[in-house]
């Protein structure tokens, strides 16, 4: 019957998380005391620790910095390969949120996916990396998302600093964890947290445009973060009066510059005209 109520509380749980936005504190309340333990600690602007030594699914050694190039966002997250059911989730909404989005893994960011169990090794990341790559379609994202295993020490460093709060449920033999997705600077440094299974492309694009602090993305793209704020309680961007005003500035500043040019260059080809029929030189607008 425990392990029946156990088994009942956890699943309650992932679905409270996936339903829910991002928040420590909407994780923690009314939970169970055996799951007070399980939460995301939004630690936003947190450095992490780019020493830290993994092995790739290649069975590589790595360090967390050789991912962070300074010009490159970088979407970190935190699973087991042998998770029945809330990491498998996540990697499937993270791979449907890219096959809508034109931005690409490898050419515009990096994925990290990291096992936070120190009992998996590289052949298990390896496979759910062809898994994924495979169900995205594109070869080329190989380069760009990596599938991470390590010990204890790293991993407890990692998720620590990141505020990921997980714990081993013995009966059940499973890892009782929430999800969400991770965005980090390309310096290395907490930007975003995208809570849940289920992703808005918006969203995520945004997210990373915002981490690389406009590095990546268009002009528009720009002028949308200038008139939207994330807010974390909604899980999404929403409007803001005062970005609505500075961008209306900005678009009034615009049309009036695209206005005088046209009309000094207008003024221009008059005089030029005029000198040319004078004879004498063209000269610009006083």
């Amino acid at each position: 019957m425990r392990n029946t109520t156990w088994a009942s509380a956890v699943l309650l749980s992932a679905v409270a998380v996936v339903l829910a936005a991002p928040a420590t504190a909407q994780l923690n309340r009314g939970t169970p005391e055996e799951l007070r333990e399980i939460s995301i600690e939004e630690r936003l602007g947190a450095r992490l620790p780019l020493d830290l030594e993994f092995i790739d699914e290649d069975g590589r050694p790595v360090r967390l910095g050789q991912f962070f190039d300074g010009e490159h966002p970088v979407v970190l997250t935190l699973n087991y390969y042998r998770c029945p059911m809330l990491c498998g989730l996540l990697l499937n909404g993270l791979l449907d949120v890219l096959k809508r989005t034109s931005f690409e893994p490898g050419r515009d960011f990096q994925i990290l996916t990291v096992s936070f169990d120190p009992l998996e090794g590289p052949e298990l990341a390896r496979e759910k990396k062809r898994n994924y790559i495979n169900a995205y379609g594109k070869s080329s994202a190989a380069a760009g998302w990596h599938f991470l295993t390590g010990q204890r020490d790293p991993i407890k460093r990692l998720t620590g600093t990141v505020g990921f709060h997980y714990k081993w449920n013995e009966e059940q033999q499973q890892w009782a964890h929430a999800a969400a997705l991770i965005i980090c600077t390309p310096e290395g440094q907490v930007s975003r947290y995208l809570g849940g299974v289920v992703f808005d492309p918006q969203t995520f694009r945004l997210s990373l445009i915002e981490a690389s602090d406009g590095k990546i993305g268009t002009l528009f793209d720009q002028v949308f973060l200038t008139c939207f704020q994330y807010h974390s309680d909604e899980g999404a961007y929403t409007a803001s009066a005062r970005g609505l005003m500075r961008a209306g500035g900005v678009v009034t500043l615009v049309v009036l510059g695209g206005l005088m040019a046209v009309y000094w260059r207008r003024e221009l080809r008059l005089r030029r005209r005029r000198a040319a029929a004078a004879g004498g030189p063209a000269g610009g607008p006083n």
